[in-house]
């Protein structure tokens, strides 16, 4: 599996209508929700945000796409579609449309749709997926400097501290480095 390491934007016209991409990594439904916000309030006078998404989460993999008002299967789902075909997750690729006023029936709208969302994936830096795992951890203040050291060696983030007798720490690190990584600092 891969991810986007940096997003992807591109837009083509097709018979007068406009269509911008962008690629973006969301690692949740909240993250998805704001990236279309976004995407939304920059393209207000557009007349369709089409979007897929597909996230792992611990219940599996979850991959959802929306037409937008278009016909059914001709604009979220051909999005899907290339970001299956790349195997990429934790990503959400939105496509907007401004109208152009041809129409250009189901084929055409699904080669639009998905030929833009490829674009934005060509253009994005595309890297190897990493799955996170976050855990807490209770240590000495002596073990704090090493373990936030290893943390960083090993690819992982610290996401909180707390000082008291000992230091509370929750941090973010690969899962296949988790339990040895938690077994060092128990």
């Amino acid at each position: 599996m891969q991810c986007i390491a940096k997003p992807g934007e591109a837009e083509q016209t097709i018979n007068k209508s406009r269509f911008i991409a962008v690629a973006e990594y969301c690692s949740d439904e909240r993250s998805v929700s704001l990236f279309l916000g976004r995407l939304a309030a920059a393209n207000h006078g557009a007349h369709h945000l089409a979007f897929a998404f597909r996230l792992q989460t611990t219940h599996g993999i979850v991959q959802r796409f929306h037409d937008a008002g278009e016909p059914s299967g001709t604009a979220g789902k051909p999005i899907l579609q290339f970001i299956e075909g790349r195997d990429l997750i934790n990503i959400c690729v939105g496509v907007v449309r401004y109208y152009g006023g041809i129409n250009l029936g189901t084929g055409g709208l699904a080669r639009a749709y998905g030929g833009t969302a490829k674009l934005a994936l060509e253009a994005a830096s595309i890297a190897p997926f990493v799955e996170m795992r976050e855990i807490g951890l209770v240590i000495d203040y002596a073990q704090f400097d090493a373990c936030c050291r290893e943390l960083a060696k090993l690819g992982g983030t610290l996401i909180d501290k707390q000082f008291g007798e000992r230091v509370k720490v929750i941090a973010s690190l690969p899962v296949d480095q988790a339990a040895a990584f938690t077994r060092r600092y128990a």
